[in-house]
């Protein structure tokens, strides 16, 4: 069978392949990039689905609007500029199925098969992915503990003038946990604006900070609409909903509306009737304080079996998100680190699966501390000591 171009090169998601793997119930998965499930408003949820299959069955299961569901559209927008300022009268919001589709959108909408694309490296995988899958070249930036090295990124510019977009997550990156300083931001922004490039803001963790100062979006601070800002309902509310929004100047959200048309039509309107009724019925903000107490205790106790069982190793304790980026000693290589740390029933990610080369090698894992209880945090980060001990 002979494949697109588009496609025959493109590999599946490490993370996805690894949660495919069996395992056993004392398997520990520190892999996953998961919100804990005691985190879902499952109880408030029932009740509303209840409700809604009780007196608006009809419409909930209906064809809905490619924009999405103009309630929750207004709600999402007015919650964002009022809370985050993030916004202007010149944007409009369209609801995305998950935060993933607005990378796969704004790709399909500005991008040529090979324009250059400058991102965080490491990075997402499945932004990676997305880009690649329309025939883009990854410029690379590393990350240097406070974001995207903006030093470096001026050389990308200078190295790449032929790049039409910069994809980042400023704020709690995935995988490295780091957040750009807001001089940082605005000379992301200062060097777009001369290079005449779109900034594809990347910000699903920004409600999950544990410690520390908020730091303004990057799309608060764009007076040139030249910032797209993607946002997601997975890690406050629950990822299987899948439900995210993009929100940036309207002629551009009017072109990623038709092509979402040859998606998915619309984003699974049931949900979104939902996730609507519940922002409007429940306190939003105190659910996202209980997430960030459990998410927090769960770091804490990742931070300190990491000191005791993987002491020469070197990560940040990250201020907010739900990963911690670990760089393991001596030059290993985390492919193999992980190899081996499966053979003793504990799952994680390589660092080599966020590298714009897919062919580059990473000394690095990356850990995830959302999904596991503590007992399971404490065990899994044990055996990975274990599995260093072992080299």
């Amino acid at each position: 069978m002979e494949f697109s171009r588009r496609i025959s090169s493109l590999r599946p998601s490490a993370i996805r392949e690894i949660l495919k793997a069996p395992s056993d119930a004392d398997t520990v998965t520190l892999a996953a990039g998961n919100p804990s499930p005691e985190a879902f408003p499952a109880e408030e949820m029932a009740a509303l689905a209840a409700e809604i299959f009780a007196t608006g069955a009809a419409s909930a299961l209906q064809y809905g609007i490619s924009e999405g569901y103009g309630p929750l559209r207004e709600r999402t927008r007015e919650r964002i500029l009022q809370k985050h300022g993030i916004g202007t009268e010149s944007d409009d919001l369209i609801i995305t199925s998950g935060g993933q589709q607005v990378v796969e959108l704004a790709a399909k909408t500005l991008l040529n098969e090979g324009d250059t694309v400058i991102c965080e490296d490491p990075s997402f995988i499945g932004a990676l992915n997305a880009l690649r899958s329309y025939g883009v070249k990854l410029a690379g930036v590393p990350c240097g503990g406070a974001g995207m090295d903006i030093s470096a990124l001026e050389r990308a510019f200078i190295n790449h003038p032929e790049a039409k977009m910069v994809y980042t997550i400023p704020t709690f990156q995935n995988p490295a946990g780091e957040v750009m300083p807001l001089a940082a931001r605005k000379r992301l922004l200062e060097l777009a604006a001369r290079h005449n490039v779109m900034i594809l803001e990347d910000d699903p963790y920004r409600e999950l900070r544990y410690d520390g100062e908020d730091v303004p979006a990057i799309k608060s601070l764009d007076t040139e609409g030249r910032v797209i800002y993607a946002g997601s309902f997975s890690k406050i509310i629950a990822p299987g909903i899948r439900l995210g929004f993009a929100l940036a100047p309207a002629p551009l959200i009017a072109k990623m509306t038709a092509a979402k048309q040859v998606s998915d039509v619309h984003s699974n309107l049931f949900f979104q009737i939902l996730v609507e009724r519940y922002m409007a019925r429940h306190d939003l903000d105190a659910h996202i304080a209980r997430c960030r107490a459990l998410y927090k205790t769960r770091r804490d106790c990742m931070d300190a079996a990491l000191k005791r069982h993987l002491p020469d190793a070197e990560w940040i304790v990250p201020e907010g998100g739900l990963f911690i980026w670990v760089k393991l000693p001596d030059g290993m290589d985390g492919t193999d680190f992980c190899r081996r740390a499966k053979e003793r029933k504990v799952m994680a990610v390589p660092g080599s699966a966020f590298l714009c080369d897919e062919e580059g090698v990473s000394g690095a894992i990356r850990l995830n501390f959302s999904l596991p209880s503590l007992e399971q945090i404490e065990t899994g980060v044990a055996r990975l000591g274990e599995t260093y001990k072992e080299r």
